[in-house]
């Protein structure tokens, strides 16, 4: 049963029973009383009924308190190899050799040599390779001659001299380990006084500060130490040229060895 006491609400319902052909029995004065569908009065009524029954809201709280988050952007940045420029300079030394044949080597003092290269260094190389081709212009390698050289401990006959010019003089110099390896291309010229000058002999070998070695000769370079110094060591094959008095002198086809004494020194440019 459902008691209401006011007179404007009670006015309400009694209208609302006669649209729905409800009967009700009001005394004057007293409260209205009336049996109702709670079911069909929460349908009609303006004012919320409230259950007995408890709602109950279940919020996660992970979905609740999540808020969105921006797409993560990851930006990978390839870093080109750096590459830098320096200054090569190359300085030949006492202490050296040439060996041809099977003939004793001879002691050659190649002070005063000289040549200079840029180089081209990879900042990024483990191994920090340069590159290096040598300006032929400015590469001078002293003669042999009798002030420069001597054969069983004696020196060279005055009339007797050999000139070296040099044709290709390139590769690569290791700082990080000190190893050094050019190619080196020449052409040695004999000549006895003005009297005789044969055809030159073409020498071409890979100076290294590691070891050369070739069926009749070899040798064992020493690699860069901190004062720039090395020695570089090559076996080259000299073919017969166009001169019988040299090709049985020296025994061509031969083996001929360069033991080069040597400073290289290496300058950052800018």
């Amino acid at each position: 049963m459902v008691h209401f006491e006011n007179p404007n609400i009670t006015s309400m319902v009694s209208t609302i029973g006669h649209q729905m052909g409800c009967k009700m029995n009001s005394p004057p004065n007293s409260p209205l009383l009336f049996k109702f569908s709670n079911k069909r009065l929460a349908h009609l009524s303006p004012f919320p009924l409230q259950s007995n029954h408890k709602r109950h809201t279940i919020i996660s709280s992970s979905s609740q308190n999540q808020t969105p988050q921006e797409p993560i952007t990851t930006t990978i940045q390839t870093q080109l190899p750096k590459t830098g420029l320096c200054s090569v300079k190359f300085l030949t030394m006492r202490d050296c050799k040439l060996g041809i044949s099977r003939y004793p080597d001879f002691n050659y003092n190649a002070e005063g040599g000289k040549g200079t290269a840029t180089g081209r260094k990879n900042a990024d190389n483990i191994l920090s390779k340069i590159s290096v081709s040598f300006d032929l212009q400015t590469l001078y390698i002293p003669s042999l001659t009798s002030v420069t050289t001597r054969f069983l401990g004696l020196p060279l006959p005055p009339f007797l001299k050999i000139d070296i010019v040099p044709e290709l003089f390139k590769g690569t110099i290791d700082e990080e380990t000190g190893q050094v390896d050019l190619e080196f291309r020449a052409k040695f010229w004999f000549s006895g006084g003005s009297i005789y000058r044969a055809p030159p002999l073409v020498v071409e070998t890979l100076l290294t500060s590691e070891e050369s070695r070739g069926e009749i000769k070899k040798g064992k370079g020493e690699r860069l130490d901190g004062e720039g110094k090395c020695r570089l060591v090559g076996v080259a094959t000299i073919e017969p040229i166009d001169d019988i008095f040299m090709n049985s002198f020296l025994g061509l086809p031969t083996e001929c060895l360069a033991d080069m004494n040597a400073k290289i020194s290496i300058t950052a440019s800018g």
